[in-house]
């Protein structure tokens, strides 16, 4: 007797497209996670116990599944993913432990961030230890021109990290400034991430080129929205507190928007909470009433559409297959997340 498969084909359909993903790289992503477990370990107790906190905290680990996503939609390649996936997630955590100590954050996915249970200290160097044990998995693999690429956009998001700090508070800082700091910050290791499985997939330099390109555009769009949803989202949802880049000082696109139309008593008013850690809930606010004023977190999320637009545009010249398609419907989800 044939099985019918109606009920899996309805319960594909009433997945989103980031669920589509994992389901579409759960395979090898269940070998990333293992690679992950094993690679945070340490003789060192304080190591392993710091690196699984933030590593088990609830991220989607969107970065290495797109690594594992470009490699699969070009055949998989020799497995070589695996190791690039893992080594991605690293860097991003290790970039996370770091922020969170510069910019004296209190909360990381909806908990404490580390720097709040151990320590400063011990954030900075478990960050260091991530970054050695993906550079470790690089090497491994052999493959000198992947790890040229995660390499230099090691180096990138570190220049961004410098250059975002000495923006912070800078009322004079401009758009241009702001696109700068996010593709250092954040849109380079999506690029990064999914050349490098595109690389490992067996892709020639045409499609290498284009997925990293839609990584570029993805991390554009992706980070142009979180900094909308910080003054338009919900604590719960954001893992972290309304308004907290206002009272770190970070010069995202709202601000900068809002700074060019606001009167001068509102500028005063911007000017007097930016970078205030004790900015009271009113004052933020009375800061995101100017926000709407000016229409500025609408403005943003249609700047971050132009480069979901991009991203999606990116994939155009790959063959037609299932992946290329939830590739795509990643990019509109992303987006969605403000809607």
């Amino acid at each position: 007797m044939a099985v019918s498969v109606l009920p899996q084909k309805k319960q594909a359909l009433e997945m989103n497209p980031v669920e589509r993903l994992m389901a579409a790289t759960a395979a090898d992503m269940a070998r990333v996670n293992d690679l992950i477990l094993q690679r945070a370990q340490s003789h060192v107790d304080m190591v392993p116990e710091l690196a699984r906190y933030l590593i088990d905290s609830g991220g989607k680990r969107l970065r290495p599944m797109l690594t594992v996503a470009a490699a699969l939609l070009f055949g998989g390649g020799k497995g070589h993913a695996i190791n690039f996936a893992a080594a991605v997630e690293f860097m991003h955590n290790a970039t996370l432990l770091h922020d969170d100590v510069v910019d004296e954050s209190d909360m990381r996915r909806g908990k404490p961030a580390a720097r709040m249970v151990w320590g400063n200290k011990a954030s900075i160097l478990v960050g260091d230890f991530l970054l050695g044990q993906a550079f470790m998995m690089m090497v491994e693999t052999g493959d000198i021109a992947a790890l040229g690429v995660l390499s230099a956009a090691s180096a990138v998001m570190a220049e961004g990290e410098v250059f975002q700090l000495a923006k912070t508070g800078d009322l004079e800082t401009s758009a241009e400034d702001y696109a700068e700091v996010i593709r250092a910050k954040t849109a380079i290791l999506f690029e990064a991430a999914c050349k490098v499985g595109a690389m490992s997939g067996g892709a020639d330099e045409a499609g290498c080129e284009a997925l990293a390109l839609y990584g570029l555009e993805l991390g554009n769009a992706f980070q142009l929205v979180d900094d909308a949803l910080d003054y338009g989202g919900e604590s719960g949802a954001l893992g972290k507190n309304v308004g907290d880049d206002l009272r770190e000082g970070k010069m995202t696109l709202p601000v900068i928007l809002a700074l060019q139309a606001a009167s001068e008593s509102e500028r005063s008013l911007i000017a007097a909470a930016l970078g205030n850690e004790d900015a009271s809930d009113l004052e933020v606010h009375q800061v995101v009433a100017i926000f709407n004023r000016y229409d500025t977190l609408r403005r943003t999320l249609d700047k971050a559409q132009d480069h979901a637009s991009a991203a999606i545009a990116a994939l155009a010249s790959l063959p037609d297959s299932e992946m290329k398609t939830i590739l795509a419907e990643v990019v509109d989800h992303s987006v969605g997340r403000a809607s």
